[in-house]
């Protein structure tokens, strides 16, 4: 291998999104026209396929799939906010809906393709020959960096893409990894068969290797960032910051309360927010319980509620988990899929994709929550009211993580807006 191709793969694996430079963080408030919100903390819930917004958040009359009849799949329900509604398999949630918004008019112009609407997602906009945009994760890990010591700033349990990187922030606002809690973040934890003394041998192979690299590449930049990278990967691989992934120290009644799989990732989400990660992603079915995932085309309509479900239980016991802790009002928690789904039914009965009108939820963060933020018309396929681009979206969660949605971000010398000239919801923030 290629001596530039291992530092690039490296130091990708080991990311230094640690100590991201806080160069531009909290911005002084007479220097910016939204107030900030109190989150310190955000916790997203990836749903990768697109959730329908219309059998989850955003009910509508009951539609029927074999009729090819429009509208929703599911009868709807009350919910703890006078005169809003969601789906009948959204009931934990309902229950604690005085904590949520669902952004019920998110908007954009990407339909036909998962990885382009992901990316939108992700970062805010449309995919770009010229710049690499970083991820919503890289920008809040690039501001506020990890809230403590020993920690990464960004989290992300589910798999790596480009998607999901810093862009042209570098990887000092990557992200660390993981897919599976039992083993803990890929790279990090210590392999069954390697004792002690042989892992302090390794580590004294590893300093001279590295002493030499310093001398003979002295003046490489990307080599001065692989050894950053594998200096701050043995910091994490120590029994502190390791220690967050042993959610058996848990209650067994707290674990239940979030349930298996998709819940105990959660779990382990709220524990790294305490122990200072900036920016947590989470993947919510990352193997397809339902057979096609979100993404429901034809027979994945039929087990859809499985998934809505899960995600009702366990985005429920992180709601009430963070409150009990007095955490709620510091963790925002966003709910995001690339795309919504129309009301009408394709051949197979399921789903299509659409993406002019669609759900994005906001949970705590102390935020000035409503229940739901816009209207959509009668079958959720076109905004009615206070419409929400991507951009807006965006600009209202740096707020509330107090980040000035206003500023630049800097390619090299290139100042880039930090949103793509996003707005922030004035009405959610305090």
């Amino acid at each position: 291998m290629k001596r530039r191709n291992f530092l690039i793969d490296t130091t990708s694996a080991a990311s230094t999104a640690v100590f991201a430079s806080h160069a531009g963080a909290v911005q002084d408030s007479r220097k910016h026209s939204v107030p900030f919100g109190k989150a310190e903390h955000c916790v997203m819930i990836w749903l990768g396929g697109g959730m329908a917004q219309i059998d989850t958040f955003d009910p509508k009359m009951m539609g029927d799939a074999k009729a090819k009849k429009a509208g929703s799949y599911y009868s709807s329900i009350d919910t703890a906010v006078a005169g809003i509604q969601v789906c009948e398999h959204l009931k934990h949630t309902a229950a604690v809906m005085e904590h949520v918004t669902a952004l019920r008019t998110v908007n954009h112009n990407v339909v036909d393709e998962h990885a382009a609407a992901t990316n939108r997602m992700h970062t805010g906009r449309p995919t770009s020959g010229t710049v690499q945009y970083p991820s919503l994760g890289s920008i809040i890990a690039h501001e506020r960096g990890a809230a403590a010591a020993g920690v990464p700033a960004y989290m992300l349990i589910g798999y790596p893409n480009l998607t999901r990187g810093p862009g042209f922030l570098g990887q000092q606002a990557g992200f660390v990894y993981m897919t599976d809690l039992d083993t803990g973040p890929a790279g990090l934890a210590r392999p069954a068969a390697i004792h002690t003394a042989r892992q302090r041998r390794r580590e004294r192979v590893l300093s001279a290797v590295r002493n030499a690299g310093r001398e003979r590449f002295a003046n490489d930049q990307l080599f001065a960032e692989y050894d950053a990278a594998v200096g701050e990967s043995l910091k994490l691989a120590g029994p502190h910051f390791m220690k967050v992934f042993d959610l058996a120290t848990e209650s067994d009644d707290l674990r239940n309360d979030y349930g298996d799989g998709f819940g105990q990732r959660l779990l382990a989400s709220r524990r790294m927010c305490e122990a200072g990660v900036r920016f947590v992603e989470v993947s919510h079915n990352m193997n397809f319980r339902n057979g096609t995932g979100w993404d429901t085309h034809s027979a994945g309509q039929l087990n859809q509620h499985l998934l809505i479900q899960e995600l009702d239980l366990a985005l429920a016991a992180l709601i009430r988990d963070l409150e009990a802790r007095k955490m709620l009002d510091k963790t925002l928690i966003v709910v995001n899929s690339e795309f919504g789904r129309p009301a009408q039914f394709d051949s197979g009965g399921g789903r299509g994709h659409h993406s002019r009108c669609f759900s994005m939820v906001l949970a705590g963060g102390g935020l000035r929550h409503c229940g739901g933020y816009g209207v959509s018309d009668e079958l959720a396929m076109s905004p009615v009211e206070n419409a929400v681009g991507v951009p807006d979206a965006f600009a209202t969660i740096l707020a509330a993580m107090q980040i000035d949605p206003l500023k630049n971000l800097f390619d090299g010398d290139r100042p880039v807006p930090i949103t793509d000239r996003g707005q922030a919801i004035a009405a959610l923030l305090t």
